[in-house]
Formats: structure tokens, sequence, C-alpha cells
């Protein structure tokens, strides 16, 4: 039987270990990594050979969606399922609409998470199915994401630090670079994103960290 390497990435270690706890007893032969941060996550995925990501949506550094589109932009050819306390339609959907493989709720008793991971591993797309995700989106709104997956790492990290409110050089220091790098990310951001300013950036990051892409008006994107 193949080895499958999971990797829980959750700030809580006590979640984790229960997660660890579950998928240990449900899978014969199993690999596990661990990560509090998408920072550690990095390393272990830099070491290779991960087969599925399983993801808090909510943690220090992280909000909304956006440590999702970083994962997905830092490796889209893992499968990340999003394990979460948040269990609303338009959050199950738009998790989906970023490139997630899965969505698992933490109420979800142990049957349905080792039913959910098992489908996923073999390729396919879990979601609840007491979930109604029926949910119309506005064409501004599919237009973001499809030009926020365009996004690099890199430039994933830059957006949120924008969003933080951080300045060039600050970003720089945090990310090791030179300003003039930075620089050259923001405005590779503002022409992807379609917007002409920071504002216009921020508030599109603030958009993903909310998950309330709505009232986005097309034309100032």
């Amino acid at each position: 039987m193949t080895q499958h390497h999971i990797a829980i990435v959750d700030d809580h270690p006590l979640f984790r270990d229960a997660l660890k706890q579950v998928l240990a007893t449900s899978f014969a032969d199993l690999r596990l990594s661990e990560a509090g941060s998408l920072e550690e996550l990095s390393k272990i995925l830099n070491e290779g050979d991960v087969d599925l990501v399983l993801l808090d949506l909510s943690m220090p550094g992280v909000q909304g969606y956006s440590g999702l589109l970083y994962l997905r932009s830092l490796d889209p050819g893992i499968p990340v399922v999003v394990v979460s306390a948040n269990e609303s339609p338009s959050t199950i959907r738009r998790c989906l609409d970023f490139g997630a493989s899965g969505f698992i709720p933490k109420s979800s008793p142990v049957p349905t998470i080792q039913k959910a991971i098992a489908a996923v591993l073999q390729g396919e797309i879990w979601a609840p199915a007491d979930g109604d995700m029926d949910l119309a989106d506005a064409p501004d709104t599919a237009a973001l994401v499809e030009r926020l997956s365009t996004l690099t790492p890199q430039q994933v990290r830059v957006l949120m630090m924008l969003g933080e409110g951080l300045l060039n050089k600050q970003i720089a220091y945090q990310l090791g670079v030179s300003e003039a790098t930075v620089k050259a990310h923001v405005s590779a951001i503002l022409q992807k994103l379609h917007v002409e300013s920071r504002t216009q950036a921020v508030i599109a990051v603030k958009k993903i960290e909310s998950g309330e892409f709505g009232d986005i008006k097309a034309d100032s994107l």
C-alpha cells in the first residue's frame, strides 16, 4: 500500500493532536506532519512528497481566504482540504472557488472526517452534503477570484502585508528583499487585479479576508 503524507496546518496544538489521532487510527500507512503557521508549512512542502494539506482558515497573520490563496499559489498540485469552525455555505463555496479540494467542518463526526479525507486522496472533491452552496455570483466576483488566482506566492504575501498597512520598506524587511523588489511586486499586483492604487488593492484583500465579494464594483477592478 502506498504511504500517504498529510500535513496538518492549525495553530491550536490540541486540535492538531486530535486530528492526528483520528488519521492515525483511520489509515494503515500514513505519514503525518504538522505546522502551526504557513511559514512552518512552507518548510514541510520544501521537503516534498506531501499528498494532502489540511488547512485551518484562521491563524495568526492569516485572515479569511488569504492563507488558502497563498497555499494554492505556492503549489497548486497539492490538494488542500479546509478544516474550519466556520460552516456557512458561503464560506464552503468560496473555499472551493479558491481551489480547495474539500471542506470539513470542525464539528464533523470522526466517520465523516475519515470519509472526506479518503475521498480527496482518491482525487474527488468533498463538501458537506447538507450545505446549500447554490449561490449566485456576480460577474465581478468571479472575475476577482480568477485574477487573484494568477498571483505568485510572493505577490500573495505582499498583498496580505499591504492589507496590514505595512509600508514597502517594512514589507522588504520582513521578506528579506529590496524595496525595489517590493515595488515591482506591487506593480504586478495592481496590474493583475486591474486596480490603479494600493488603496484599491487593499480593498480587494479586505474582501478576501471577509469573504464579502458581492459589492465589489467591476469598473473599479
